[in-house]
């Protein structure tokens, strides 16, 4: 009663295997003309350019990181050190009435 049923497996789509196919066989020759034609256009960027970009954004993350650290560190070490200077300037003016 408490045992959840399962639905029964979906059956599996068969597949047809096509084995009297045969290649398709081109009857086209490109033809050489004595014309100077103009090199066909580029589709865009070459993968160096896209290649240089990651490393880019690589170098950009890590020099990033390493300056947030630096600026974490910096208030760190600043706070500690405006504590010290409280605890002192606080132990100077305690020990003021009592001379």
């Amino acid at each position: 009663m408490l045992r959840p049923k399962l639905p029964d497996a979906a059956p599996l789509p068969a597949t047809h295997v096509i084995t009297s196919a045969v290649p398709a066989e081109r009857h086209h020759t490109p033809v050489a003309c004595s014309c100077a034609h103009a090199p066909a256009p580029s589709a865009g960027r070459q993968v160096s350019t896209f290649m240089g970009l990651g490393a880019g954004a690589v170098a950009a993350v890590v020099v990033v990181g390493v300056v947030l650290t630096a600026l974490l560190a910096t208030v760190a070490i600043t706070a500690v050190s405006v504590s010290i200077a409280a605890v002192v300037v606080r132990s100077l003016l305690n020990g003021a009435p009592k001379r």
